[in-house]
């Protein structure tokens, strides 16, 4: 593979790695509806350790705002309970001596509205990550050229495509953007 493509292959990596963790810190915004992403990675002590709850335990949402967890051990539902406490969700798990129910509550006005700006600074530390990951890519296939690694041409080549990746990309964060808004309606 030839140096350019190389590098911008790289890139649209780096850039998919930017996506994949604005996903998950979306993931982690409890809207109205029930989610397994908000409990996933809260982290649980059993077995002498710290594990997220997805990894002692099965996550369904029987109903649309409901979040039930079904330990593979029962013995380790009192510490899933004290985990959900201590985490920062603002949620009360009830626990029937078998499985955790976690009933997620109606969301108020000025709640949807600082979720709204919530999401929004989360988008935006995505789109900086996105410009980010092209500037050190541009200057990098600048590098190239002046290292006589690939001709000028091939240079505007390469910031031509790294620049429709991060325009990409950035639509990518506006559309999970807005579906997240629609979630919290």
């Amino acid at each position: 593979m030839e140096p350019l493509q190389k590098h911008i292959h790289d890139t649209e990596e780096k850039l998919k790695k930017t996506i994949d963790s604005t996903v998950r810190e979306f993931s982690e915004i409890r809207t109205g509806r029930a989610n397994p992403g908000i409990v996933e990675g809260v982290m649980v002590e059993c077995y002498g350790t710290h594990m997220p709850i997805k990894q002692v335990g099965t996550i369904s949402i029987p109903e649309p705002r409901l979040i039930a967890i079904h330990p593979w051990d029962a013995g380790n539902l009192s510490a899933i309970e004290k985990a959900i406490l201590k985490s920062e969700l603002g949620i009360m798990p009830v626990n029937d001596g078998k499985i955790i129910r976690i009933s997620i509550p109606t969301l108020t006005r000025e709640r949807i509205e600082e979720l709204k700006k919530i999401l929004h600074k989360i988008a935006e530390q995505g789109r900086v990550s996105i410009r980010t990951v092209r500037r050190d890519a541009m200057a990098a296939v600048d590098k190239l050229e002046s290292s006589k690694q690939i001709t000028e041409d091939a240079k505007f080549k390469g910031h031509d495509e790294i620049q429709k990746l991060t325009e990409k990309y950035t639509k990518k964060i506006d559309e999970f953007l807005t579906n997240k808004e629609k979630e919290l309606v």
